[in-house]
Parts: structure tokens; C-alpha cells; sequence
């Protein structure tokens, strides 16, 4: 997996989702195979915000923004994700919003990405106020 594929799903876990970065960490050590115990902590505390040299706890991945500046063509979506295979360039990135019949059932967003991210950063004030 690409490091900068890591680095949104880390984000997504950790803040949309709101699972704690362990859970995330967790689940690459099993499934990465070029798993290595510090560089998986280093990350995902990274994204977290928690680390020693951590990103900004405010810096939130929008993996749709990521998807069009890290893959404009949408090669990389279309090779892991086959059931977008099929659309053209970059409507692999939001393939909810096509109205044609092109998207075969894949389903709406789980999650609205930007009340998440208001959601994480007023959780981490928060914490930051105590």
C-alpha cells in the first residue's frame, strides 16, 4: 500500500470515523506486508496528532481532494476498486454523483466528510482546552 494511501486511510479511520489510532494500527499489522512495528506506530500516531513528531491534529485527509490530486485519472481506484473499473477518469473519485445508471449499486457515502472533520477537531479542542 502507498504511503500516501496509508496516510488518508489513517485519517479516515482516525477522523471521520473516530476510531482511536490503536484499532487502525492494529489492523495494519496483520494485513500490510511490509509491516514494521515502528513505522506503523510512527504513522498512524502521526495522523493522530499524537505522536512526537506529529502532523498539526487539525490536518484532516478529504479523500475525495486526495483522490484528484494523487490520482487524476483515477488509475489507482479503478485497479483496487473493481466495481468503478468501468467509469472514466476522474468520476471514479465521487461515483455517487453520477445520475446515468453507471454506478451499478456502489453505494452513497457513509459518512459526510465534512461534518466529521468539524466533528474530530471539536473533539480534539476539547481535550486541548482541559
Amino acid at each position: 500500500m502507498h504511503n500516501r494511501v496509508r496516510m488518508i486511510v489513517a485519517s479516515f479511520l482516525v477522523k471521520d470515523l473516530h476510531l482511536e489510532w490503536q484499532q487502525g494500527a492494529d489492523w495494519f499489522e496483520q494485513c500490510l506486508s511490509d509491516f514494521d512495528p515502528a513505522s506503523n506506530s510512527h504513522g498512524w500516531q502521526w495522523t493522530a496528532g499524537c505522536g512526537t513528531d506529529a502532523s498539526p491534529y487539525y490536518r484532516v485527509f478529504n479523500p475525495i481532494l486526495q483522490g484528484y490530486k494523487f490520482d487524476p485519472d483515477g488509475n489507482y481506484v479503478r485497479k483496487y476498486i473493481p466495481e468503478l473499473s468501468h467509469l472514466e477518469g476522474a468520476e471514479v473519485h465521487e461515483p455517487w454523483l453520477l445520475v446515468d445508471g453507471l454506478i451499478n449499486g456502489y453505494p452513497e457515502p457513509m459518512l459526510d466528510h465534512s461534518k466529521e472533520r468539524d466533528e474530530s477537531l471539536r473533539r480534539l479542542e476539547e481535550i486541548k482546552e482541559k
